[in-house]
């Protein structure tokens, strides 16, 4: 999982014709965290991550077989 998010970041960059400077600047977070993303770093933190993601217009979207229950109770409680 970790390697299949660093290879998809990593591809997009360069598609995007990004360096890893430019994509930190524009997600404003530091050359390193972009560096340690495409090196598969487990431990990054969730914000940070989302901020690269979003530079890059990849969205981050959490499957379950439960999702849909889960909406369905969260709304209600939100009412």
């Amino acid at each position: 999982m970790t390697r299949h998010l660093a290879e998809l970041i990593r591809f997009h960059r360069k598609r995007s014709g990004l360096t890893q400077l430019e994509l930190a600047e524009m997600a404003g977070v530091g050359k390193n965290l972009v560096y340690e993303l495409e090196n598969g770093k487990q431990s990054v933190r969730l914000d940070n991550l989302i901020k690269v993601l979003q530079v890059l217009n990849v969205d981050l979207d959490f499957q379950s077989p439960l999702r849909d229950s889960f909406l369905k109770e969260y709304t209600d409680a939100d009412c």
